[in-house]
């Protein structure tokens, strides 16, 4: 359930996880990722000296922003998690499992949005989905809490993703990790996305983030990412998400 200064709110995360068994969704998700052919949406440059050598200045620059930013944020954070336990009953950080880079599962954490509950009442609730494709959306999803709305408006529920850039598990600009039952459920071609290290925020989110109701298209955008990465790229990317951030645009 995380999201972090610089970061958007998509369609995985908190109240979305599928009715399989977590067994069942590893075995499947293992299963499945095996299939992928992950290196045939990578650009030919991909191969080069030169683009591992921009990969390693992306991961220093992850490390460095990410551990800066934890330390710097020690404050926010202790007022948030203070905050999410006067505002509803139930646990500070929402355990997000979900799959990123080439099909490899981990587990993310984000301040908890919605109400304890939340993943057993979404069942009810799939008829009112306002996105296409394997994502849950919903503008007025009454599983969210009050503290719930504001800190996704802001993205500051997603504050915690940062610890998952520091381990490695994501990185701050890269296409959005999917839900282990997403990725289950999307098209095959669609999980190729995932060839490069799932990010904090991307394309998408600077794009129309929730505004945009077609998977489809979430994931066109993220593929013309991985096509057209550099450096440079991300930079752009980064700043235009701070804006998007601030001003709140397509989160809920």
């Amino acid at each position: 359930m995380v999201r972090s200064a610089g970061v958007a709110r998509t369609g995985s995360g908190e109240g979305e996880r599928a009715e399989r068994s977590p067994a069942a969704e590893a075995r499947e998700v293992e299963r499945l990722a095996a299939q992928v052919d992950w290196q045939a949406i990578l650009p030919a440059r991909a191969h080069g000296a030169a683009w591992r050598a921009q990969q390693a200045v992306k991961r220093a620059f992850d490390i460095i922003v990410a551990a800066a930013g934890l330390l710097v944020l020690l404050p926010v954070f202790a007022v948030i998690s203070l905050a999410v336990i006067l505002d509803s009953p139930g646990a500070v950080f929402y355990r997000w499992r979900v799959v990123g880079y080439r099909g490899r599962s981990f587990t993310g954490h984000k301040f908890r949005t919605m109400v304890p509950d939340a993943d057993e009442r979404k069942s009810s609730l799939l008829h009112l989905n306002e996105m296409s494709g394997p994502v849950f959306k919903m503008r007025e999803d009454p599983r969210v809490t009050r503290l719930g709305r504001f800190l996704r408006r802001f993205s500051l529920d997603e504050l915690p993703e940062l610890w998952s850039v520091l381990k490695g598990d994501m990185t701050l600009v890269g296409p959005r990790p999917l839900g282990l039952g997403e990725f289950i459920d999307c098209p095959p071609s669609h999980r190729q996305k995932l060839s490069v290290r799932p990010g904090v925020t991307c394309l998408w989110q600077v794009s129309g983030r929730s505004d945009i109701r077609e998977f489809d298209e979430w994931v066109r955008l993220d593929k013309e990412y991985i096509r057209r990465w550099s450096l440079w790229l991300d930079a752009k990317i980064f700043v235009r998400t701070l804006a998007v951030v601030f001003r709140g645009t397509g989160a809920y």
